[in-house]
């Protein structure tokens, strides 16, 4: 298991202690810093079951800059979301859990964490 966050953000740290409290073996990968790559973000996303615009925090001053809400949510721009996620991780929802079922959730609430501790 593993789960992708940012420090700074208190779903993550508030995730991480669940982990710890349910006593689950997982590694921390700390995005901001480990930048997943394109093919990571779409295995991640197959693992989901979501398109890169499900997992945006489109309200985010880079998504703004970028224009995103302007950007068509299809498959042709498919990669084109992808790679904007790769080039600015911010943009990342996070948590994200990757489950040993390999299944993954995004991990915003106590109710997901546990789902994936279930798997």
């Amino acid at each position: 298991m593993e789960i992708w966050i940012n420090p700074a953000c208190s779903k993550c740290r508030s995730a991480v202690r669940l982990l710890d409290a349910e006593g689950a073996d997982y590694t921390v990968r700390r995005y901001l810093e480990d930048v997943p790559s394109p093919d990571e973000i779409r295995a991640v996303l197959d693992r989901l079951g979501l398109e890169p615009w499900d997992i945006t925090r489109t309200q985010e001053a880079d998504a703004k800059e970028l224009g995103l809400g302007e950007w068509p949510r299809d498959a042709d721009a498919r990669e084109r979301w992808i790679a904007a996620l790769a080039g600015h991780p911010k943009l990342i929802q996070r948590p994200i859990i990757t489950a040993e079922d390999g299944t993954a959730v995004v991990a915003r609430t106590d109710e997901a964490v546990r789902d994936a501790l279930g798997r």
